[in-house]
């Protein structure tokens, strides 16, 4: 996974365009105390070694800010982008806190709710520099679509509803796609993907098995098959986990597999 040289660089079609893959923070938190500080460190560190430069977190995720801002300090601060989201009533609030608590500028900020009240604030936070990007995020694409209609988001952030699994967000994706809005996706590797323990998961892993992919493989690779789609983060809870799925990202996806007429019939 090459590490983009302007992961802040605007695309052609886009607004903000992330790097293609990230980390997310929300298993960064847990546990608490000095082992789970040196776990959640590690991990970030073995992220940034696979050339992963795009990290995500909360306010939401116990100690995960923290965290990955001790273990991004020793990194050249343009060489990565960090997100965060509003948390409480107080946008502007939020931001500061999550900036403290990183020790770092955010880059973009994600509202998972009342979008409506904190959108003039982070506004004004992005004409003044403070924020770069402004999106959205949940676990229902509907919600999201209305947000990207009614107001001038850089990105969405969609949790599930888009993967081998499930594609019922595509009115989503085209919206954004037109509108020049960025989507980040993810849960990805869901336990149906890691453990084929659904009858659709094991009929579409039959298929990948023909052209020697596994199902986290295509799962991995299978959004950015929409041109809407810029970014897909991965959680891990351990260096050896983001290594893993660091591979997986590296190894080729055959062409072919995605043109399969049976493959094709079970996503459809």
């Amino acid at each position: 996974m090459a590490a983009p040289s302007h992961v802040l660089a605007p695309h052609a079609a886009n607004k903000f365009r992330p790097p293609r893959f990230g980390l997310g923070g929300s298993r960064l938190g847990e546990p608490p105390g000095p082992d789970g500080d040196a776990a959640a460190i590690a991990t970030v560190d073995a992220a940034y070694q696979a050339g992963i430069r795009f990290f995500d977190s909360s306010p939401a995720y116990g100690d995960s800010e923290a965290r990955l801002g001790t273990a991004l300090s020793r990194r050249p601060r343009g060489e990565f982008l960090v997100s965060t989201k509003v948390i409480g009533a107080d946008p502007e609030e939020s931001v500061r806190g999550s900036m403290q608590r990183l020790g770092l500028g955010v880059d973009l900020v994600l509202v998972q709710d009342a979008l409506e009240t904190s959108y003039p604030v982070l506004e004004g936070l992005r004409r003044q520099g403070v924020i770069k990007a402004i999106g959205a995020a949940s676990t229902d694409w509907q919600a999201l679509d209305r947000l990207v209609r009614d107001h001038e988001l850089d990105c969405v952030l969609l949790a599930g509803q888009f993967s081998l699994l499930d594609q019922s967000s595509r009115p989503l994706l085209d919206r954004c796609l037109a509108r020049g809005v960025s989507v980040i996706v993810s849960g990805v590797l869901s336990p149906e993907v890691l453990h084929t323990d659904s009858v659709p998961a094991r009929r579409i892993s039959a298929v990948c098995e023909r052209y020697g992919v596994s199902l986290p493989q295509a799962a991995l690779a299978f959004p950015a098959r929409h041109a809407a789609v810029t970014s897909v983060l991965i959680s891990a809870a351990s260096p050896a986990e983001i290594r893993a799925d660091a591979a997986l990202v590296r190894q080729p996806v055959p062409a072919n597999l995605w043109r399969d007429p049976e493959l094709l019939r079970l996503l459809s």
